[in-house]
C-alpha cells in the first residue's frame, strides 16, 4: 500500500533491522523451483520475487537488512550480490546474505524462528531497537514505516501484519488471526481447514502475511525459550505466536488501502497457476500492481542489454507484440506475441504465434511454433514447428506438466536439453 500521507522514514525506521526469510523451496511450483529457491523466481518481466520485500525495505527507510538463505540459493545469492551489493556499511546501511551456517547448533535452519535464532549475534551487532521479520516469498508493496508506527503506538511486544482474505483462499494455506476490538490477538491458528470468519464480514477472515515486528530484546528472549523446547517446530506461526498471545501484548496490523477501500495488492505466487495468473495481471492496461510508479520503485539487478527489437513488416510475417511486456535484449522476428511476458534475451523466430505466455530469460523459440498458456523456463530452446498449449493430453504425453487450470510448464529437462547453468 502506497498513499500520499506522511511517510515514517525517521529514527523509527533507522532503528530497525529487517530480516528477510528467503530459504523457501516452493515445492508447489514443481520443476520451476528444482534449481532455484522460490524468492529467486522471476516475476513481472524483469524482477525476482526477492526484489519486492527488499525494495519495500529500502523505500520505507529500513536500510539494514539481512537475507536468510538455505534451499538451492546459488542464483538467489548471485542476484543479491549483483543487484543489491552497492550499499555502504560505513553509512549505516547494507544488505547482508545470511546462509545457514550452524552458528548456534549442529542443524541447518529448522524453521522460521530457528532461522532468526541462529543469527541472533548478527542482529545484536546492529544494536536495533526493533526487528522486522519478513517473508521473502510474496509480491506486494508496503510501507513498513506505517507498521512500525502502529507497533509503537499500541505498545506491542510483537505486531503481526495481516490482511482480510476470502475464507476459501485462507483455508489450509494461511495462519488465521482472531482479534478483539482493539486489535489485540486472541487466537492464532496455523492453516486451519475452517477459518473463523471476521465479525461483520461473512466469507472473510484475517490472515497473517508472515511479516512481524518485535522489540529486539523481547524477540531474543522468545527465541531462546523456543530453542530449548525439544517439542517445538521452531516456527513463528506454529509455536512462537500461540505461546505468547496470552501473556504479552501481541497486536495485529491490518494491511489495507484506506484511499480505495479495497484489499491491497498481495500475491503468494506459490503454485504454477498463481504464478502464471499474477504475471498475466501485469500485462493488463491498468494492472493491480503498478510497476511504473516513481514514488515506489522496484529495484533489481539490471543487466546492460540492447533495447527490444521487432523486425519484418511483411504481410506473411510481421514482428509485433500486443498487450505484452517485452524485456531488454529480446528480438521478435516476424512473429506475433499477444498478452505475454518476455523476459530478457528471448529470441522469437519467424512465423510463430505466442499467446498468454510467461517466457523466462534466454529462451529461443524456433520458426512456425504455436505456444499458448505456457510457462517456458529459462534457457529453453523450443524446436521449429512445436505446438504447446492446444492439446492437454498431447502435452502430458510429451512430458510437460499441465496444471488443473490448463497452464503448461516447459523446462529444458522436459525438452531433453542439457540443464547447464540455471539462474
Amino acid at each position: 500500500m502506497i498513499n500520499s500521507g506522511p511517510r515514517f522514514v525517521s529514527n523509527l525506521t533507522r532503528n530497525t533491522y529487517a530480516l528477510i526469510l528467503a530459504g523457501g523451496r516452493g515445492s508447489r511450483l514443481h520443476e520451476l523451483t528444482d534449481w532455484r529457491a522460490k524468492p529467486a523466481l522471476y516475476f513481472g518481466g524483469k524482477f525476482r520475487i526477492i526484489d519486492f520485500p527488499l525494495s519495500n525495505c529500502i523505500n520505507s527507510g529500513v536500510r539494514r537488512v539481512g537475507v536468510v538463505t538455505q534451499y538451492k540459493a546459488h542464483s538467489l545469492i548471485k542476484h543479491l550480490v549483483r543487484g543489491w551489493g552497492h550499499f555502504k556499511k560505513e553509512l549505516g546501511e547494507g544488505i547482508e546474505i545470511l546462509p545457514a551456517s550452524q552458528r548456534f547448533s549442529e542443524n541447518w535452519y529448522l524453521g522460521t524462528a530457528d532461522a532468526v535464532y541462529q543469527n541472533i549475534d548478527i542482529i545484536r551487532g546492529e544494536i536495533p531497537e526493533f526487528v522486522l521479520v519478513l517473508s521473502g516469498d510474496h509480491v506486494y508493496r508496503q510501507d513498513y514505516g506505517e507498521m512500525l508506527a502502529h507497533h509503537v503506538e499500541t505498545g506491542a511486544d510483537m505486531t503481526v501484519s495481516c490482511m482480510e482474505v476470502p475464507i476459501e483462499e485462507a483455508a489450509g494455506a494461511f495462519g488465521v488471526i482472531t482479534v478483539n476490538e482493539d486489535g489485540r490477538i486472541l487466537r492464532f491458528t496455523e492453516k486451519p481447514e475452517h477459518p473463523d470468519p471476521l465479525p461483520g464480514r461473512p466469507g472473510y477472515c484475517l490472515a497473517s502475511m508472515g511479516n512481524y515486528v518485535f522489540k529486539t530484546e523481547f524477540l531474543f528472549e522468545q527465541l531462546r525459550n523456543d530453542s530449548e523446547n525439544m517439542n517445538s517446530d521452531h516456527d513463528f506461526g506454529k509455536n512462537i505466536i500461540p505461546s505468547i498471545i496470552n501473556d504479552y501484548d501481541v497486536f495485529a496490523y491490518r494491511f489495507n488501502d484506506p484511499e480505495k477501500g479495497i484489499m491491497p495488492y498481495w500475491r503468494d505466487v506459490g503454485t504454477l497457476d498463481s504464478f502464471f495468473e499474477a504475471n498475466m495481471e501485469m500485462v493488463d492496461p491498468t494492472p493491480a500492481l503498478n510497476l511504473y510508479d516513481p514514488r515506489w520503485p522496484i529495484w533489481t539487478f539490471q543487466e546492460q542489454l540492447p533495447p527490444a527489437k521487432f523486425v519484418f513488416d511483411d504481410d506473411e510475417r510481421r514482428g509485433a507484440a500486443y498487450d505484452s511486456i517485452v524485456g531488454g535484449g529480446c528480438i521478435i522476428s516476424g512473429s506475433t506475441v499477444r498478452k505475454s511476458l518476455l523476459f530478457s534475451n528471448a529470441r522469437i523466430h519467424s512465423y510463430s504465434l505466442i499467446e498468454e505466455a510467461v517466457v523466462l530469460p534466454e529462451v529461443t523459440v524456433g520458426r512456425h511454433c504455436k505456444l499458448k498458456r505456457v510457462i517456458i523456463d529459462r534457457g529453453c530452446v523450443i524446436p521449429e514447428g512445436t505446438v504447446i498449449g492446444y492439446n492437454r493430453d498431447d502435452d502430458i504425453q510429451r512430458g510437460f506438466r499441465v496444471t488443473d487450470k490448463g497452464v503448461t510448464l516447459v523446462t529444458r529437462e522436459m525438452l531433453g536439453q542439457q540443464m547447464g547453468s540455471i539462474g
